[in-house]
């Protein structure tokens, strides 16, 4: 028996099942449609924009930064190109630490290195790549692109390494530059200037390198790059080129800043030597000093160790932070301020016993027995204390206060680079507000005294003390200081001045001037410093003085054999030269090494041949000055012109020349 279909029933579900197959295709081709017409019509705009920026890459081009000049032309700052090998952490594939050992098979990487990319490791992004080695050798680059293959996430770039070639000369002026922190970087982020650092690793981190960066640093430029699926680069689109940075030229005269360095030897200590009528600055000296290039990869932690805990402070700019009592150099200004006050006339008359009692205390003077009978170009010529503790008890605190500070003690200068100390010049006011306790708020008249001969509170740079002699020589006429002379555009070539404060006249008379004038006239030529300036071809003005580092007790007698090296009197000297027509003041302060006439002036009066006769002191000069035993010169001075320039390697015998003196 055979079954029957039912050949209608087959047929109808036949039927369904090619509409509901029909039905589905169209559906889900109607949806693909709808989806096309949504992205290519609503969503063109974004998904174009994805597409281009998957096929293109922006590359930021670093500029040049650049170059620091003295107002010679010397380069004091430079460039030079050289490989890295550099590390992207979040590239490597395994343990980074392996494929470190594996580098140091081709390539020699020290353990500072290792050190040095841990540190930089942890300032750092994963994706940003990371030098473990610089500066690689055309062996090493072939040796490593060889073995290219076995490194994914390590590769060779070429980089602009900054170079200051003459190491640690000038470098307080100078400054450095160093790899961008974190706190740099949060900075950069925040500020107008943020885009021009893309790609940018480096910044000015001190002296002229960090105040001057905008103009150092240029304009980053941009490579359109058009890559590949993979990432690779396969055509360039467009560029935008860098533009490096300005030339800066610096006020400072680099072969004079050498000859002070070298004639202060391993001495500590500080001068600046500077222009009265412009305020640019010839010399600016901090010793001892470091060594800028340490810090330009990231210095290791040894050396950074030594220049920290070194007592001597490298580190630091002595002559814009570090804070000294003025000692006698004081005196003329103290002189200026009683004729001012009204408080002392040029011909009026005290006597000198050798000491000044203040209520049951006896205040020294620096000769035994005293000076007799003193006027005022008497207390300045030979140096007498007594004179200058009636002054100063007789003027009282806030009225030598309101004096000093019209020549810029206790100020900031405004000097053109950052970190200037204020040192201190005291007021009743100023104790009040530094002091907590109510008994140490109250300022004794005891107090006052020591204050006429540059010492107690008194604490001032040699930055302030070098505007005040300066602002003197210039017949009151205060200019402001600054390192940079011009920026030189490096595009048009125009060099633009360094827009400076017109001068500030102070309220002193002429006559008042010119009776302190004549005695630091007299200091030279008959006082503390005569040995100093014998047969000087100009006349020049000058102040001894010797500042104490600690208080002996009232009746023992000071001798620097008896106690610490570091502990012994500081040597300050402060001049001008010519007296009639100066054209460089200066102020400098030896440490620890006593009487401002034996170990300061013989340094200043190199300083006065060198810029107005165009002479360089005999070998054996610059040795005598340096062990602090020269007094007059002992050898025959050459011309400019005769001492080889550059150094070798900075040894203190080779000495600059070549071209004429200041200009």
């Amino acid at each position: 028996m055979s079954l029957l279909r039912n050949v209608e029933y087959d047929l109808r579900r036949f039927r369904a099942r090619v509409f509901a197959a029909t039905a589905f295709v169209f559906i889900a081709f109607s949806l693909l449609f709808l989806r096309l017409v949504y992205l290519q019509l609503w969503r063109y705009q974004e998904f174009s924009a994805q597409a281009e920026s998957n096929r293109t890459a922006i590359v930021p081009i670093v500029p040049n930064r650049g170059v620091i000049m003295d107002r010679n032309g010397v380069v004091l700052a430079t460039n030079y190109s050289a490989y890295t090998l550099e590390i992207t952490p979040s590239k490597i594939q395994g343990s980074l630490d392996e494929v470190i050992e594996n580098l140091s098979e081709l390539i020699d990487i020290q353990g500072r290195d290792k050190r040095r990319f841990r540190k930089l490791r942890e300032e750092s992004k994963s994706f940003e790549s990371v030098p473990i080695r610089t500066r690689l050798s055309d062996e090493e680059v072939a040796r490593f692109a060889a073995q290219r293959f076995r490194f994914p996430g390590v590769e060779i770039r070429a980089r602009l390494f900054r170079n200051y070639p003459y190491n640690d000369l000038a470098s307080h002026v100078i400054g450095y530059i160093g790899r961008i922190n974190t706190s740099e970087k949060e900075k950069l982020e925040d500020s107008d200037n943020a885009g021009n650092y893309r790609g940018t690793d480096f910044i000015g981190k001190l002296g002229v390198e960090q105040s001057y960066e905008r103009q150092l640093h240029g304009q980053t430029g941009v490579h359109e790059m058009e890559t590949s699926a993979g990432g690779r680069a396969v055509r360039r689109l467009r560029s935008s080129p860098a533009i490096p940075g300005n030339t800066v030229v610096l006020s400072i005269d680099i072969k004079l800043q050498k000859l002070v360095e070298d004639l202060y030897g391993n001495r500590r200590g500080a001068m600046v030597a500077i222009d009265p009528k412009t305020g640019e600055i010839l010399s600016f000296v901090s010793k001892p000093t470091f060594d800028p290039n340490q810090f330009v990869e990231g210095i290791d932690a040894e050396n950074w160790k030594l220049l920290n805990e070194s007592p001597d402070k490298p580190l630091l700019n002595r002559a814009l932070r570090g804070t000294y009592p003025p000692g006698s150099t004081y005196k003329p200004f103290m002189s200026l301020a009683a004729l001012t006050t009204g408080k002392r006339t040029p011909t009026q008359i005290i006597y000198d016993p050798g000491f000044f009692m203040f209520g049951d205390h006896r205040f020294r003077d620096d000769k035994e027995g005293g000076h007799g009978s003193v006027d005022m170009y008497k207390s300045i010529v030979q140096s007498c204390d007594t004179y200058y503790y009636m002054l100063a008890r007789d003027m009282g605190v806030d009225m030598i206060h309101d004096q000093m500070k019209e020549l810029g003690f206790g100020q900031l200068t405004g000097i053109d680079i950052l970190g200037e100390a204020k040192g201190i010049l005291p007021s009743t006011e100023w104790k009040r507000t530094n002091y907590k306790r109510p008994e140490q708020q109250r300022w004794y008249s005891g107090e006052t005294i020591s204050l006429g001969i540059g010492q107690g509170y008194n604490s001032f740079t040699m930055l302030q003390l070098a505007q005040a002699v300066a602002t003197l020589s210039n017949n009151g006429s205060r200019t402001k200081p600054h390192l940079v002379r011009e920026v030189v555009d490096v595009e048009t070539k125009v060099a633009q001045a360094v827009v400076q404060e017109s001068p500030t006249v102070l309220p002193f008379q002429a006559d008042h001037i010119d009776t302190v004038k004549k005695a630091m006239v007299g200091v030279n030529i008959e006082g503390t410093s005569s040995s100093s300036f014998i047969g000087a071809a100009y006349t020049s003005a000058g102040k001894t003085g010797t500042a104490q580092v600690f208080t002996i007790k009232q009746n023992e007698k000071y001798s620097a054999s008896k106690i610490d090296e570091r502990m012994r009197d500081h040597a300050l000297f402060i001049a001008f030269a010519p007296a009639d027509d100066p054209k460089v003041a200066l102020a400098m302060v030896v440490e620890n090494a006593g009487f401002g006439a034996q170990s300061a002036a013989p340094i200043a009066r190199r300083v006065f041949d060198y810029v107005l006769l165009g002479q360089y002191p005999a070998l054996e000069d610059i040795e005598a000055v340096r062990n602090g035993q020269a007094t007059r010169p002992i050898g025959k001075p050459r011309p400019i012109a005769s001492v080889p320039w550059p150094p070798k390697a900075m040894p203190s015998e080779v000495l600059p020349a070549d071209d004429e003196p200041v200009r």
